[in-house]
């Protein structure tokens, strides 16, 4: 008996010799699934679909079905619709803080059914665009630098049913920017197009007399003021923080205290201010401007130089905003 215990206490201490003896599993293999995910484009999509609608699930799922795996965001989809103006500004605006290979996917498409095609743009930066060809991406690539654009015409790269005239979306546009996201070939998608429709856009004036800009839109939902006036141009001026500016709003005087931030005032008094993206804005600490004074977008704005008199129009009495 004694015997056989030893025996066995000895088969088991050369067991858990050999096992220690034995090389650990590569730490790397578990992590290498992953890696294969992380490295997948995101897709950023932005339409003036609204939310009252189906519209955008659908297009979601039509791009969960062609690549499950894709990581997808939202800049927004409360474009005011078919302003393609408004979208090319927010699309400017969110560029910057994505990296190379992001698919941008853009439906903000007044022209859907007709002849404007539908591609994929790169930029420089190496980000791509899937959108309506309708000057939506003029802006930003200006900024980044165009690289190349296709048109869409390969039909593996649409939804595989019957395309509709009216809801390209879901047909031409979401399909392509999933396939782009799971890493289908640009080059296949059809035919380069050397250049793409530019949006006429509009820029501030400076004159000796002062800036004639644009209102060109509403910071919702603060109903804020957002101009086309860039910093660099308002600091010709003269003005300083805390110095009181007469500014035409649609034509109508008006005159506001420059602050910094909004508390620079009373809660419920307006201020001029540089806006988080560098343009001249005009605010109420704490309110709506735009729904208070029922300012119209688009519209205009005049600054005059300091010391520089405003000539009213029509005998009318200045407001203090």
């Amino acid at each position: 008996m004694r015997t056989r215990l030893l025996a066995l206490s000895v088969l088991t201490v050369v067991f858990f010799c050999s096992a220690c003896q034995q090389q650990p599993a590569p730490k790397e293999s578990p992590a290498a699934p992953q890696t294969a995910s992380t490295t997948r484009p995101t897709i950023v999509f932005m339409t003036d679909f609204g939310t009252a609608n189906d519209a955008v699930a659908i297009c979601r799922a039509v791009i969960y079905g062609i690549a499950p795996d894709a990581h997808l965001t939202d800049i927004t989809h409360q474009v005011t619709p078919f302003s393609i103006e408004e979208a090319s500004r927010f699309l400017y605006g969110v560029t910057p803080y994505y990296p190379a290979n992001t698919v941008f996917l853009i439906v903000v498409d007044p022209g859907v059914g007709t002849t404007r095609k539908a591609i994929i743009a790169k930029s420089k930066k190496g980000q791509y665009f899937v959108s309506p060809d309708n000057g939506v991406l003029t802006p930003t690539l200006d900024r980044d630098g165009f690289d190349s654009a296709r048109e869409i015409t390969n039909q593996n790269w649409m939804i595989q049913a019957a395309v509709s005239s009216t809801f390209h979306g879901r047909d031409i546009f979401s399909p392509a920017a999933a396939h782009l996201a799971a890493g289908w070939d640009y080059n296949l998608v059809g035919p380069a197009l050397p250049e793409l429709v530019r949006l006429t856009t509009k820029t501030a004036v400076v004159t000796e007399k002062g800036i004639e800009g644009e209102l060109i839109g509403l910071d919702d939902p603060f109903g804020s003021l957002i101009t086309d006036i860039p910093r660099e141009d308002f600091q010709k001026l003269g003005y300083v923080v805390g110095d009181k500016i007469p500014v035409q709003i649609n034509k109508k005087p008006a005159t506001f205290p420059y602050g910094k931030t909004f508390m620079d005032v009373p809660v419920g008094d307006s201020l001029l201010y540089i806006d988080s993206r560098g343009r001249v804005g005009i605010a109420i600490n704490q309110g709506n401007y735009g729904r208070k004074f029922n300012v119209e977008i688009p519209g205009s704005i005049f600054i005059p130089t300091k010391h520089t008199l405003i000539n009213p129009i029509k005998p009318t009495k200045t407001t203090k905003h």
